[in-house]
Parts: structure tokens; sequence; C-alpha cells
């Protein structure tokens, strides 16, 4: 496997790294926690390349791909005969990574009995394949991941708690992207001179001071795989390659042509509502003052929700400057703390 080197500057990333680096030569089960796309398979890798098992199999499933028969029989084999359509010994992945390391991603998507049976795995290195008797040993490092609170789960009955706690020998959190200040623009930067070296650019003039602003003030929920999707999709259709990028669009679904849900096209359709009549009298607050701050605030914090809390781009929403709406922030008190002079 072709390791990409980590590429981050970030306190919680280069901490991330540390953690791994330390832990990775302990042949032991390790658990992986992350958001989606924070790369969790790249960590496993890692751990994996560092260890003393570096010269064997790196094994990966995925246990949210299959369900629980199948789940059971990639894991752990198949004799003949054990279902139909088995007509010869199949190895799981189990003896596949004998000497090395297995990755499960999405283990807490694992049925409680496929967990009972890696549990086992992990406690003696011994299982059976499906549909056999005979006992099979295996020297296997366990490393799973997870997007799931497990210890919730386990509390919940989901996932089994003997289990999590063999895992849990030591568990590495992957940083989430809004968390690593200062390696979006990075990122984006190496992503960007990426696809623009596919596309056969001679040089790739980087992202305009609009854009480096929207990167850094948007949340990714989608993390780096987002960052990495959103930045590809910016230089392939940026036409004039000798100006910095200046266009990025988050959303590709965004289009005013956008397929409406039968709920809101049935709403669409309705007649309107009667107009009301002249003589309808008008309630008028009985404080003026109280009730044009209670609309400010109120338009305030949609605008700063609809725009991810980018003040900069909230105050574009509401038509205003950047420091008339952090003085207007102020006055409701809805300034971030982290804001606060």
């Amino acid at each position: 496997m072709n390791l990409p080197a980590p590429l981050g500057e970030s306190s919680a990333f280069l901490g991330h790294l540390d953690h791994l680096s330390r832990v990775a030569p302990l042949d032991r089960p390790i658990l992986i926690i992350g958001e989606r796309g924070t790369g969790k398979e790249l960590s496993a890798a890692r751990v994996h390349f560092l260890s003393r098992r570096w010269s064997g199999p790196l094994v990966k499933l995925n246990c949210a791909a299959l369900p629980e028969t199948l789940l059971e029989a990639e894991l752990f084999g198949v004799e003949p005969g054990a279902f139909t359509g088995a007509a010869k010994r199949r190895l799981g992945r189990f003896e596949l990574a004998d000497g090395g390391t297995l990755f499960l991603d999405e283990i807490g998507n694992a049925p409680l009995a496929v967990q009972e049976k890696v549990l086992r795995v992990i406690e003696y290195g011994e299982f059976e394949r499906l549909g056999g008797s005979e006992t099979v040993s295996v020297s296997v490092r366990v490393v799973a991941a997870t997007n799931r609170d497990l210890p919730a789960e386990a509390r919940a009955g989901r996932f089994r708690e003997d289990l999590l706690d063999r895992l849990a020998f030591d568990v590495l959190t992957l940083p989430p992207l809004r968390a690593r200040s200062g390696d979006i623009e990075l990122l984006a930067e190496h992503f960007g001179r990426a696809m623009a070296a596919d596309l056969g650019w001679e040089v790739f003039q980087g992202f305009s001071a609009g854009s480096r602003v929207a990167l850094g003030g948007y949340a990714w929920p989608g993390n780096v795989r987002e960052l990495k999707n959103v930045v590809e999709r910016a230089v392939a259709s940026w036409l004039d390659r000798d100006k910095p990028i200046d266009r990025i669009v988050f959303d590709p679904f965004a289009s005013p042509f956008r397929p409406q849900t039968p709920q809101s096209v049935a709403s669409a359709a309705a007649p309107a509502p009667a107009p009301v009549e002249a003589a309808t009298p008008i309630v008028l607050p009985g404080d003026f003052r109280a009730a044009v701050a209670s609309y400010e605030s109120d338009l305030l914090t949609r605008a700063l929700r609809e725009a991810r809390h980018n003040q900069r781009a909230a105050a574009k929403r509401l038509g205003l400057g950047y420091h008339q709406l952090r003085n207007l922030l102020r006055k409701h008190g809805l300034m971030p703390a982290r804001d606060k002079d």
C-alpha cells in the first residue's frame, strides 16, 4: 500500500500523530473513533506500518456493508456445505490477516452474535469456520474504527461491553477538520495542486482571498473527504487557469430546479390563504423597543445559522458590513465567547 504522508500542522492533528506513533508498536487491539471523512482508514494503515507486524498482511473489512450471515462468513471463512452455494472451503479475513493486522471499519454496526465471535478471537486467537467444527488458530492484531459513541451503545445493549473493554486498550480519536485550525488552507492547496496536475495545468494559481475566507469559515461536516471533493470540483469548473480560483460550491445539489419532496410540492400547489379583511385589527406590541430588539435578535440568529456561524457570510446575507454585524451581535449578547474582546 502506498501510504500518503500525513498532512497538517495544527496542534490537534500533530497530537493525534504523536499518540498514534506511541501506541502503534504495542501489539494490542486499538479503537479509532472519528467523524466521517476524518481519515480513520489511513490512521489504521499507519498503525499497521509502524507496528512490528508491518511486513505482514493488512486486511480490511467494512462491517456495515454486509448482513449478519455474510459478515460472519467474510470474517471467519466457510466450510463446504455450510450453506447453499458453498461448494468449497473459503478462508475468512482473520485467516488472511494471520501474522498481520485486521482493520474492522464501522465495528459499531456488527451484530451482537458476530461481536461475540470477534471477542473470542481477540481473547484466545481461535475460531471455527462457518459450518465447521475444526478450531483455527491465528495471530492477528485487530484495529477497529467507528463514528458511533460506543460506550453509549454498550449502555443501550447494542454493543458488547466486554468487546468494548478489549478494543479500548487504547482509543485514538481523530480531530474533525473544524478543530484543525490552519490545516484547511494547507489541505486545500494540496488537493488543488493535485487536481490541477491531473487536468494538465502547468501552474496552479491557488485560491483568492475570498475563497480562502469561505473555505476557512465552512463547518466541514464531511471533514477532509468533503474538503477534497469541494476543492477538486472548484478546480475542475474554473475556466481561467491564470487567475486564482474565486468560486467555491459547497453544495453541488443547490439549484433552483432541484426536485422537491412530495410534501413541498403539495405545499407549493396548495391555494393561497384568503386575504385578511381590512377590518381585522392589528395587534400592536405593548413595548415597541423590546419588539424591535427581539426581531433584530431573531434575524441575527437565523443569519448565523444559515451561514454556519461564518460571521462574514452572515453579514453579507443581511446586507451589513462585517463590523456592523459584530457590533449588533455584541448588542444582543450573541457574540461567541471565543470572539468577545
